[in-house]
């Protein structure tokens, strides 16, 4: 039954990354926040690796900022 909902939660995390890929890459930003961007994104799909429920919680945080309108600064 844990290994099941394990499964889930690894599609949910999944799905949820693709769409914040799609949501970064159509921003109207400059491209070194595009780049920071997009570098998140990558910390967060490595840390699903070893810690799913972290990522989880990094990914709800980056998207919040992003609804929020808070960008990393432009490198």
């Amino acid at each position: 039954m844990e290994r099941d909902s394990q499964l889930k939660l690894y599609r949910v995390v999944a799905d949820r990354l693709k769409e914040a890929h799609t949501v970064v890459r159509e921003l109207q930003v400059p491209e070194g926040v595009r780049m920071a961007l997009s570098r998140k994104l990558l910390v967060i799909t490595a840390a699903a690796k070893h810690d799913l429920a972290d990522a989880a919680r990094r990914l709800d945080r980056l998207m919040k900022d992003l609804d929020e309108g808070r960008f990393p600064e432009d490198d």
